[in-house]
């Protein structure tokens, strides 16, 4: 008896089975040993099916969980597993949902020969509605942008991410740099899930002074650990962000309010401590601290100032001139569904918030559909407060048309103030690194992606862009009504969610004399050049807009640099 059968009868003989490929446990669940050389485990996923909860286990431990919609009928694309930080030698323990009326027989399901071991994830950009000029993930989804922050010449970008999928899932924070904020480098997930929980929104501070004890100009991270409940979480990186270490005595501040997330951090040079905002179910809620470490509960805001149709998120508390400007984005409630992003200006002592207007009074800092989670760069240069936000909506962020990533981040914005009838309002205009990515000659032919600088605007002025496909887009200027709107209905495609139809409608507050129009290959950014009106919306044209027809006013086409 030679020594493979001999070890096959002893295996019968004991009653164990020998592990191969897979192995079924049961209608929903199975386990996999994977031993490879290579550095990625590619995952297939189909985006219809229920969510497969897998485990990598190494030597009789998980070392790795998370949450993947594995293809049981087809693959519509994969996702990278890295074993090379496990050696390679795993053991995936994978739970399904469902059952065999709905799901079919586990042995059949598509992932099993979809799952294929490689050296290499393909991340080129082929996908037409990839942008060529937002900050987007190099694949999977994203949300919220989180921890932003400026040093050494280097902007810093954490976002919610999910890397094993392009829908929501997993919040983990990937984190991408820029030194121009135009073009984007992926540096890899930065803060993983852990014990306490998926790792949500949060903030990140420059420590100039040390003050937390982790060195000087060391970056100290705020995010929420959303766990049973959701709590707030510290982080400190020695290496400029790159890498990060969690504070053992996590969580640093809990409540008993179940949507209790989204700190926000920054040092008040008035009071010399440290101060953080972070979202209450529909109130925003203020602490100090002299060292990031132990946080004092000093007020709260929001108890009927607004809009209260949704849950408020992502806050910033920012001083701009004399005045300071709560930033609270809530979802739902926006101008034209969904979420969006509102505003509070008043005054701040240090420990309370006290807005200028009346409580009924709701400002929005854009029209469009598509601007969410909209918070600033710490430690940004020259005193600027420059802003990034989510370029989607909840309503159909999930379903847009893209597979291999979805959504991005809307392009960078410089924060200021005006006044118009006795009422404080934000400026928001394109930050000067973008104008720079941009051919300072015109264009003869409107290209998929271009600035459009509009000037002699008349009180009704339209510029339509359009296509071969009888797909537009139509912006109007009514200078009598003081309105500007963008309608995106018959954009291209839209079927791929109920609510994305839309016509947008922004008051102007005051004349409009020139607009700056941003065009990238899945969205529209329009803004007064004086910055009293922005609308960002996203379109998903079947083939470019290749025509630019204007009434009222004059275009140039300034195209992107190579």
């Amino acid at each position: 008896m030679n020594k493979k059968i001999q070890a096959l009868a002893l295996c019968l003989f004991s009653g164990v089975t020998l592990m191969h490929a897979q192995t079924f446990l049961s209608q929903n669940h199975a386990m996999k040993r994977v031993r490879t050389n290579e550095k990625f485990l590619l995952l297939p996923v189909e985006e219809s099916e229920g969510i497969a909860h897998i485990r990598v286990i190494k030597d009789n431990q998980v070392v790795k969980e998370f949450n993947c919609k594995l293809a049981i009928n087809k693959t519509d694309y994969n996702v990278p597993l890295d074993l090379s930080e496990f050696g390679g030698d795993v053991l995936l323990d994978i739970q399904f949902p469902g059952d065999k009326r709905t799901t079919g027989i586990i042995r059949d399901f598509a992932c099993w020969q979809g799952i294929k071991e490689s050296s290499t994830f393909d991340t080129q950009n082929r996908e037409k509605f990839r942008p060529a000029y937002h900050h987007t993930p190099l694949y999977g989804w994203m949300n919220d942008p989180n921890g932003m922050f400026y040093k050494d010449g280097v902007w810093h970008l954490y976002f919610q991410y999910n890397p094993y999928g392009s829908q929501w899932e997993n919040m983990t924070w990937g984190h991408s740099t820029s030194t121009d904020l135009m073009h984007w480098n992926y540096e890899g997930e930065a803060i993983t899930p852990d014990a306490l929980g998926s790792i949500f929104s949060g903030s990140c501070v420059v420590d100039k002074e040390n003050t937390a004890g982790f060195g000087k100009d060391a970056i100290v991270a705020f995010y929420t650990s959303a766990g049973a409940s959701q709590t707030q979480s510290m982080a400190y990186s020695t290496d400029n962000g790159k890498t990060f270490t969690k504070l053992a005595g996590n969580p640093v501040i809990a409540s008993d309010v179940p949507d209790f997330r989204d700190p926000n951090v920054f040092w008040n040079e008035e009071t010399r401590q440290w101060n953080l905002i972070l979202a209450a179910g529909q109130e925003m809620r203020i602490y100090s601290s002299p060292n990031l470490k132990e946080w004092k509960y000093e007020s709260s805001f929001g108890e009927g100032y607004g809009n209260h149709s949704g849950v408020w998120e992502c806050p910033d508390l920012l001083k701009v001139g004399d005045k300071w400007i709560l930033i609270c984005n809530i979802n739902p409630g926006g101008p034209f569904g969904g979420s969006a992003t509102q505003y509070f200006v008043g005054t701040y002592d240090g420990h309370k918030f006290t807005c200028d207007s009346k409580p009924e009074v709701t400002k929005w800092m854009d029209y469009g559909k598509d601007h969410y989670a909209t918070v600033s760069f710490d430690n940004a240069p020259g005193g600027r407060h420059v802003l990034l936000p989510w370029m989607s909506n909840w309503q159909y962020a999930n379903q847009v048309p893209t597979k291999q990533f979805r959504s991005a981040n809307g392009i960078a914005r410089d924060l200021g103030l005006f006044s118009y009838k006795g009422e404080d309002y934000v400026t928001v205009k394109p930050s000067q690194e973008v104008f720079a990515a941009f051919e300072a000659k015109s264009s003869a032919r409107l290209q998929p992606t271009a600035y459009l600088e509009v000037t002699g605007v008349k009180s009704n002025a339209t510029i339509t862009l359009s296509n071969d496909k009888g797909e537009k887009v139509t912006m109007v200027y009514d200078g009598k009504n003081g309105t500007f709107s963008m309608d995106r209905n018959e954009s291209g495609l839209t079927d791929f969610n109920n609510d994305f139809k839309a016509k947008t409608v922004a008051p102007t507050y005051g004349t409009i004399k020139s607009l700056q129009i941003f065009i990238d290959n899945s969205s529209i950014e329009a803004f007064d050049a004086d910055g009293k009106m922005a609308m960002t919306n996203l379109v998903f044209p079947s083939k470019p807009y290749d025509k630019v027809l204007a009434k009222g006013c004059k275009v140039k086409v300034h195209a992107l640099k190579n």
